[in-house]
């Protein structure tokens, strides 16, 4: 019955600190909020800045797949770039070895126990989750998770040692340990599937930990999980980019391939780079692991090399990460290429759902900042005008099933059109904090309205995949009377998107006229009167079903309201211009 309790008290203290890691997490996110986007957005403008941030970022959230999940997020929402996000991802991997270093200072003995002051934590962070400021509830939460994950570390090396230290185990694993390379072989698969069964690189590193501090497994085989472990944790950002855009899925086959890279390598000169790490554990005034026999060490040095262990453990784990990003860093185009090619863009489909010409804060002047952020203004006009083609499709499709799949495309596009609307917004407020002249200041109040204008592009696009989806609902269609008359109506307004971009595309100090702009919107308006009076004459007269005609009617509306928005774009344009 004991070793029952023993092993629920063992998967207890495991329990609690994968919670105090996702709450300690999570708790940092919030205090973060819109900053810690805005700040990996923006400090992406070259390499170095790149795996500095990947690494400032991961050591705060103590979790690298927490920091790979979010740039899966951003890359899927088109606010990084895949080249950054690689070199993010890199840094990433060596801020995760930060929490390895925290476990080895636990593991590590001497009178001070972070697991010690975990519960009189606990106080503290119940009294600032208890306050009524949410930042103090935010930062409550990470107290609160960084008391659990000590007492879960405290209590899962208790009861591990209790449950592990007795014969039958330590035959069973000096008996895998035996095996040469097919041991380091099985430990580094255990390694990772540990880590994809648990969703955490540092539970896996906890335990490792464990076991070779307790002298139940060699520091060998130690450093074979460590390796597994960095290919276990690719599996979780590859499985949240399973249901996302190209870019993300590209993202998350790059941190595979700079884990599968690094283990490859190490793999291949193992003891040669084992024999490195001991050296310079050396340097810490420890035993080198490598080198040192522990059976036929005396007693001192015995306990100087367990002591140590738990440091050669993260010293591996820095070294690997850092020696195998700057061997990569140089190939991150490379890189990209692999995963383009590993994860084709379909066929027809061109992605391009981020900033492109805004690549970090203000430049020099505002008036360059300015024409970059015009640039971007026609970049977002291409974007939503490849946003209303997927409305086109959801009109035209009577298959359910097929229309959900573009329906979904068209609630993407409002996400994305909502993302860069407040990246522009951002970029402005930067610009805005400088000393402005008034053609300057002209020139940021119109481009603050034609961000909000093609926004609302993104808008209308879902709401007539709503619309379109209570028709579904109601087994509702319309005719091929209809159908003719919504797509010649399109017709109208994809030749006012063209007027829109040709006048973005001319746009500060050139655009005097804007007489294409007006006479699309003139034709739009015009068919659209001349739709809805045949529609009720056909209701009254004709007997035609209401409900449709309602449907229907809504979704002339809609498109009408499109060219409303498109024609503000070149208004504002031009109110710029004669008021600059």
């Amino acid at each position: 019955m004991s070793t029952v309790l023993q092993v629920c008290t063992m998967l207890g203290s495991l329990g609690m600190f994968l919670y105090g890691m996702s709450l300690m997490s999570g708790g940092l996110q919030k205090m973060a909020g819109d900053k810690l986007r805005s700040f990996m957005a923006a400090m992406t403008s070259n390499a170095v800045k790149r795996v500095f941030t990947g690494i400032l970022v991961t050591a705060l959230v103590q979790s690298s797949t927490a920091t790979t999940l979010m740039l899966v997020s951003f890359v899927n929402a088109g606010l990084l770039s895949l080249a950054n996000a690689i070199g993010v991802i890199m840094g990433a991997n060596i801020g995760t070895t930060v929490t390895a270093w925290i476990f080895a200072l636990s593991f590590g003995g001497g009178s001070f126990s972070l697991g010690a002051i975990a519960v009189p934590l606990m106080f503290l962070g119940y009294l600032l989750i208890a306050s009524k400021r949410k930042h103090n509830n935010n930062f409550g939460e990470f107290v609160m998770g960084f008391a659990f994950l000590f007492l879960g570390l405290s209590t899962l090396r208790e009861t591990s040692t209790m449950l592990l230290d007795n014969d039958p185990v330590r035959i069973f694993l000096s008996h895998l340990t035996g095996y040469g390379v097919g041991s380091i072989l099985i430990f580094m698969v255990t390694g990772a599937l540990m880590t994809l069964m648990l969703q955490s690189s540092a539970a896996t590193m906890a335990i490792t930990m464990v076991l070779v501090a307790n002298g139940y497994i060699p520091f060998e085989m130690a450093a074979a999980m460590v390796l597994g472990e960095n290919i276990g944790t690719t599996i979780t950002s590859n499985i949240a980019a399973s249901v996302a855009n190209v870019s993300a899925k590209r993202t998350a086959r790059a941190h595979m391939l700079f884990n599968l890279f690094g283990v490859c390598w190490v793999f291949c000169i193992f003891h040669p780079f084992l024999k490195v790490v001991g050296s310079v554990v050396e340097l810490f005034g420890f035993p080198n692991p490598a080198l040192t026999d522990f059976g036929t060490a005396d007693v001192q040095t015995r306990q100087a090399l367990v002591a140590s262990l738990p440091y050669s453990v993260a010293t591996l784990h820095t070294l690997f990460n850092v020696i195998n990003t700057l061997i990569l860093i140089w190939f991150v185009p490379v890189i990209e290429k692999i995963v383009t090619w590993m994860v084709p863009s379909p066929a027809g489909e061109e992605e391009v759902f981020r900033l492109k010409y805004i690549k970090g804060g203000p430049l020099g002047t505002a008036e360059l900042s300015l024409n970059e952020a015009s640039s971007e203004l026609v970049h977002f006009g291409e974007i939503c005008y490849n946003g209303f083609k997927y409305v086109r499709e959801a009109i035209n499709e009577p298959d359910p099933e097929k229309f959900e799949q573009i329906n979904e495309k068209l609630v993407k596009y409002e996400s994305i059109t909502d993302n860069i609307e407040y990246e522009i917004a951002q970029y402005l407020g930067e610009v805005s904090k400088g000393e402005l002249s008034h053609s300057s200041t002209v020139r940021v109040k119109s481009i603050y309205k034609i961000i909000g204008e093609l926004e609302s592009l993104g808008d209308s696009g879902e709401a007539i995949g709503r619309m379109l989806r209570r028709i579904h609902i109601h087994d509702k269609y319309f005719d091929g009377s209809m159908l003719n008359k919504l797509n010649r109506l399109m017709d109208y307004v994809e030749d006012a998107f063209k007027a829109m971009l040709h006048n973005l595309r001319l746009g500060y100090r050139q655009l005097w006229d804007i007489a294409n702009a007006s006479n699309a919107e003139y034709n739009i308006n015009v068919y659209r009167n001349s739709i809805r009076e045949e529609l009720i004459s056909g209701i009254e007269h004709e007997g035609k079903n209401y409900q449709s005609g309602v449907f229907y009617m809504d979704v002339v509306n809609e498109l009408e309201q499109i060219g409303d928005f498109i024609i503000n774009v070149s208004e504002a344009i031009l109110e710029e211009n004669n008021e600059a």
